[in-house]
């Protein structure tokens, strides 16, 4: 049965599955001219602020680069900010953007006419994107210089072979040879590091492969950027011997770490933030206040908006269940690290160039003619990263009875959904392959009546919203501002 429409582009849709007595509630537009706090200095010791350098440009879009300490960590994270436009009516909430897993903030600046972030910042939200652990210009250790490996491929050599990714393997060899007789934990550390390199000859090999066998396409920046993102796997294999982390380092360190800097950058008058999440960036919020509630304590978020996100995807037909087989295997084999940046590398030419063997997942990222190809050649080769395994060993709990849970496997994060008091805007895409308008359902209905709102976008004669339309369509964007704007309360 499908509801009402409200607004060109969005529909309710009911799943089979909600009660009909719970209703989908539909809020009204409220505009509101309100001035918040101008922006003040650094507030936190050991915080750095880059400015827009040539060398950083085609990196980093923002207005500003930002750098945040999380204690006893090492890590420091990544915030862009947007300014708000001077000719926006000003608001009382700076908004944070948190990303999908294994990704950085180009999603959410593709390019200048299709950006999210840029959107937000025109109209009046000081905006800030927060890159997690591991993440796009995040980094480990005091250094905040340039690192090669995220240059985006312009100083890159075109082949991969020339990375000396053989002398990494062969220092893991001697290094471990060396350990054989020191701490246990950390002998096998190294084992789990020789397991993984050897997809780096895979790759490399995969690559030359792909070269001989769409010779003459025209494969834009192709070998550069499959190089940058073998580069970055490279640098994470150092960073998770080292330093492995979960979720619940992002739920937990992460972001509490860039809301507090924010508030203190942002001084909203009653210390609250507006918050948006695609995919696991929706799924931080909802563990947040899953916490909160369960520990009675106030979250600082004035709302929240979940983009395609859910905390149990059991009942839901989820392509991602399919994947759920690949994780038992790498926790087997000890690998600690899945490298979907140059996964996604690999696949990219197969999908997108004769003979398409691939084209299956263009789908999987975007329905049929809703993205334009050189925002997706972008989004593909420079939006995705290499992730701990133990992170996605945690979000595959997600798929089983009880849905996420945290580390213990003793917390399961949407059963205390019900005691929060922040509203929330729960948004689905039709066509969405990884996360279907029910399993977005599944979450939402769990939130107090009156605080939920749930959409589903997309029309029978089109247009169609896959996983990451719901950043990318400038359609669905009035939607989620109007619902920011009637709760930037002061």
């Amino acid at each position: 049965m499908i509801l009402n429409h409200v607004g060109a582009g969005f529909r309710y849709l009911d799943t089979g599955r909600p009660d009909p007595n719970d209703g989908i509630r539909v809020f009204l537009p409220h505009f509101y001219r309100r001035r918040v706090s101008l922006p003040c200095p650094a507030a936190f010791h050991g915080v750095h602020l880059e400015s827009k350098c040539e060398k950083r440009r085609s990196i980093c879009t923002a207005d500003e680069l930002h750098r945040v300490p999380v204690s006893n960590s090492g890590w420091n994270l990544a915030l862009w900010r947007y300014l708000p436009s001077p000719k926006a009516p000003m608001r009382n909430h700076p908004l944070l953007l948190l990303s999908g897993v294994a990704t950085n903030a180009i999603g959410y600046d593709l390019s200048p006419d299709s950006s999210f972030a840029r959107y937000m910042s025109a109209q009046g939200f000081d905006t800030w994107t927060l890159e997690v652990r591991g993440a796009g210009l995040s980094t480990h250790g005091d250094n905040l210089e340039e690192d090669p490996a995220i240059s985006g491929g312009k100083n890159s050599a075109s082949s991969s072979r020339t990375l000396g990714f053989s002398n990494l393997g062969a220092s893991l060899d001697t290094e471990g040879t060396q350990l054989e007789r020191g701490a246990p934990e950390v002998v096998a550390k190294f084992e789990e590091l020789r397991q993984t390199t050897n997809l780096m000859d895979i790759f490399t090999r995969i690559f030359d492969r792909v070269q001989d066998i769409l010779e003459g396409q025209q494969l834009l920046n192709y070998p550069e950027r499959f190089t940058a993102n073998l580069e970055e796997f490279q640098k994470q294999l150092e960073l998770v011997a080292k330093h492995e982390w979960d979720f619940d380092h992002y739920l937990e360190e992460d972001v509490p770490a860039a809301m507090e800097y924010i508030k203190a950058q942002c001084q909203p008058r009653d210390g609250k933030l507006l918050a948006i999440g695609h995919s696991m960036g929706g799924i931080l919020l909802y563990a947040m206040l899953s916490r909160s509630g369960f520990d009675g304590q106030d979250p600082r978020l004035a709302s929240a908006v979940t983009l395609a996100s859910s905390l149990d995807y059991t009942p839901s037909r989820s392509s991602l269940k399919f994947l759920l087989p690949l994780a038992k295997p790498a926790q087997a084999l000890n690998v600690p690290v899945i490298p979907v940046g140059p996964l996604m590398a690999t696949a990219y030419p197969f999908a997108n160039f004769p003979p398409y063997m691939l084209s299956w997942l263009k789908s999987q990222i975007s329905a049929q003619d809703m993205m334009n190809q050189k925002l997706f050649d972008r989004l593909v080769l420079n939006n995705f990263c290499t992730v701990p395994s133990k992170l996605l060993l945690q979000l595959t709990t997600a798929f089983q009875k009880g849905g996420l849970r945290d580390r213990n496997g003793t917390f399961y994060y949407k059963d205390h959904l019900g005691k929060s008091k922040v509203p929330v805007l729960a948004v689905a895409g039709d066509q969405d392959l990884i996360c279907p308008p029910e399993a977005v359902y599944e979450t939402a209905k769990l939130f107090p009546k009156d605080l939920v709102t749930y959409k589903v976008f997309g029309e029978p004669g089109g247009p169609h919203y896959g996983h990451y339309d719901l950043v990318g369509s400038h359609l669905v964007y009035p939607c989620i501002t109007e619902f920011l704007i009637q709760h930037d309360m002061p």
